[in-house]
């Protein structure tokens, strides 16, 4: 179900392009149909580009859309790309590339059964088709200035802030793996290098020594280690202990 704001954009659009249909219309190669040269056409095919009567249309609906799409001018509604179809062809490029080889002495025909006739000849058997006079036609009237209709610019803009977009989207993911793949790096780095062992401080100045004074025999140890090693300390301990004794005895 559309919204107003769509149904309105809609209807803006469609307003746009009966301007352009209209302005076509008014044109004088096209004030007349581009079959039978009747007055005042008010239906069109826009494959073919041509305006026509609401006779020869309804001969065009019987070739088949593969050959002519038939639409009203103001009773349907309109595409940007049919209406470019209109605006770059018209009546006058469509008879230089279909009526090419049609004999100078030739009359339109008038009756119903010749005018079909005529346009299967025409459109369908293509038998006055011309195909250099591509390269030859002149371009059709200023009504091609809307060709760039706001629906197509409003498709290409959005379409640029998508893509503006994506490339953001993009530029923002290879910044936020770069960072990933730098602190995996880091952390990586951090498990291979082992710790350094903290090895113990040298006393350079003496601070760490103790004396060791019993029994009038002083020893000196530094840190945990006396100068006769661990087993040297405990035979002079021993031997101080008994030399004690041996006081306490003659005392």
């Amino acid at each position: 179900m559309t919204t107003r704001s769509e149904r309105e954009k809609a209807q803006k659009l469609n307003e746009q392009h009966q301007a352009i249909l209209s302005k076509l219309l008014r044109e004088d190669h096209n004030k007349h149909c581009a079959d039978c040269e009747a007055k005042g056409p008010r239906w069109a095919s826009w494959n073919l580009g041509v305006f026509m009567c609401i006779r020869c249309a309804g001969i065009h609906r019987n070739l088949g859309v593969h050959i002519s799409r038939v639409k009203s001018v103001n009773l349907d509604q309109w595409t940007p790309e049919q209406i470019q179809s209109m605006v770059d062809m018209s009546n006058a490029r469509a008879r230089q590339l279909y009526e090419a080889h049609l004999p100078e002495s030739f009359r339109r025909p008038q009756t119903d059964q010749a005018v079909e006739v005529f346009i299967r000849d025409k459109y369908e058997r293509k038998k006055y088709f011309d195909k250099e006079a591509l390269t030859t036609a002149p371009k059709s009237s200023e009504a091609a200035a809307p060709s760039t209709s706001p629906s197509s610019q409003a498709d290409r803009s959005r379409q640029e802030k998508e893509r503006d977009k994506k490339k953001e989207e993009k530029k923002k993911e290879k910044e936020a793996d770069k960072g990933e793949r730098l602190n995996n790096t880091k952390q990586s780095e951090c498990r291979a290098s082992p710790k350094k062992s903290t090895e113990p401080a040298v006393d350079l100045l003496g601070l760490d020594e103790r004396t060791l004074c019993t029994g009038g025999f002083c020893l000196q140890q530094h840190g945990n280690r006396s100068l006769f090693g661990q087993h040297g300390l405990s035979v002079i301990l021993l031997l101080i202990k008994q030399h004690k004794d041996n006081e306490d005895q003659f005392r």
